[in-house]
């Protein structure tokens, strides 16, 4: 068995697709599921059709309680600062100023997306 990809509740597609492509991934599909919902797919490049995130759109629902079970996604950046400075441009801001865990440690940091989920970004060593 393989972890294929994650899957969370979106309320904007559009507001959404925007926040994921500043973080890099691309969108590769849409399905809609009858007259109820949405799920656009998105991965990032090197991917090929294999989605690592989909993201649902049910009609009709303007808001999600995120609930205390949920963590964060984690993707890497080559150079934090520079990321970090593109993703300000298009007014994304992380929650505190990158830090690492345990000295010698990778720097990070997290942002949220339109709904509130956590991504977080780690600097590649």
């Amino acid at each position: 068995m393989a972890l294929i990809h994650t899957c969370y509740r979106i309320t904007d597609i559009d507001r959404s697709v925007a926040f994921y492509e500043a973080l890099g991934f691309q969108e590769i599909g849409r399905i809609p599921i009858r007259d109820e919902a949405v799920n656009v797919f998105m991965n990032q490049p090197g991917d090929g059709d294999m989605p690592r995130l989909e993201l649902t759109y049910n009609l009709g629902v303007d808001s999600y309680d995120i609930g205390t079970g949920y963590g964060h996604i984690a993707i890497t950046a080559g150079d934090l600062d520079a990321t970090l400075a593109s993703l300000l441009e298009q007014g994304i801001e992380p929650e505190k100023p990158p830090y690492s865990v345990r000295e010698g440690g990778s720097r990070l940091c997290f942002v949220r997306d339109p709904d509130g989920y956590r991504i977080e970004i780690i600097e590649k060593p």
